[in-house]
């Protein structure tokens, strides 16, 4: 063989090489950019951090870093009875690296409360997967002169219009309301920035009842907070010995609500179907259901069609009540 062959074909060779090198690159590099996650994520929870929306979050974006390699930042958007991180998680860019953590109440409450939102929870959310329900207790300062929801009811209509409730988000406001609605008397709505805060204000003696979200538990075991029935239509894990209002009493009352992972728009099947299983995979964890558990929170899972098809009927039976009794909340 000629030594100028022997160059051309060395040069055919190296250029092959070189032209494979290159295609396997190219390719590796698109794997990487359409693999999902290939960078932080960021969890939107429309209300303040120690919320019990921000623990379930908290709790969640520990186990999605670990199983998916990638760090997801819970970022609390509080505002508006959680209809601005909601609104910022219905315009983001739908490529996954945006999500809301939401509860029902921006959801399918405000839009009853509200004349406008700036977006459709129906058509501007796609529902990824739901996680947990709650309720509340209904709970008085201990100095007040009650033991049990009849005379919580007795002493409200003696002292119209004396006693304040905590209203830190749309859901415990809508809470007092139906009560007050329902019992027939007259108990002021005092407004907070989030249900941590409306805790540290029962703390504080700045209202004499309170609808909390399982958030001041300690604080009820200790005596600080006088508890009296929960909210939600069956008896809690926590407190089995509280009646719900309805054994108390108030036969059409149930206020709960869930807390769920929604997407934008657009968002890929493929990356809501991972997410929507990675969901189902944590909540079903021993050590996450006992962490519900302790916060009184029911474990749910569903797919993701019954949970749109919850979505659908909770709008439906809200914007009901919130007629029926003639709510102002918002208005």
């Amino acid at each position: 063989m000629t030594s100028k062959l022997w160059r051309t074909r060395t040069t055919h060779l190296l250029l092959r090489l070189a032209a494979a090198s290159l295609l396997a690159a190219l390719s590796l590099a698109a794997s990487a950019q359409g693999a999902w996650p290939n960078r932080p994520v960021k969890l939107i929870v429309p209300f303040s951090a120690g919320s019990g929306t921000d623990i379930l979050a908290r709790i969640v974006s520990e186990h999605l870093g670990k199983s998916l390699g990638q760090a997801f930042v819970v970022d609390n958007r509080q505002g508006a009875d959680g209809i601005l991180g909601t609104d910022q998680v219905a315009k983001a860019a739908p490529d996954g690296y945006t999500l809301g953590f939401i509860p029902s109440s921006p959801i399918v409450m405000n839009p009853a409360l509200y004349a406008k939102l700036p977006f459709d929870p129906i058509k501007d959310l796609i529902p990824v997967a739901n996680m947990a329900l709650v309720g509340c207790v209904l709970g008085v300062q201990p100095e007040l002169p009650v033991k049990n929801v009849a005379e919580l009811i007795a002493y409200a209509k003696a002292n119209p219009g004396k006693l304040n409730y905590a209203a830190g988000s749309t859901f415990t406001h809508l809470a007092g309301e139906m009560f007050k609605y329902l019992s027939g008397t007259q108990i002021v709505a005092i407004p907070y920035k989030g249900t941590a805060p409306q805790v540290t204000a029962m703390l504080g003696k700045e209202v004499e009842v309170i609808f909390d979200p399982f958030l001041g538990v300690q604080h009820i075991k200790a005596g600080k907070i006088r508890p009296l029935a929960v909210t939600s239509s069956r008896r809690s894990s926590v407190f089995p010995d509280l009646p719900t209002l309805q054994e108390a009493g108030l036969k059409d009352y149930t206020v709960e609500t869930w807390i769920a992972m929604f997407a934008p728009p657009g968002t890929p099947k493929a990356i809501v179907d991972q997410l929507h299983n990675e969901m189902t995979r944590i909540t079903a964890l021993p050590e996450v259901r006992a962490r519900l558990a302790d916060m009184s929170y029911e474990p749910v899972a569903e797919s993701q069609e019954q949970f749109s098809k919850r979505i659908v009927a909770d709008t439906a039976r809200w914007a009901k009540t919130v007629k029926d009794a003639n709510f102002q909340i918002n208005k």
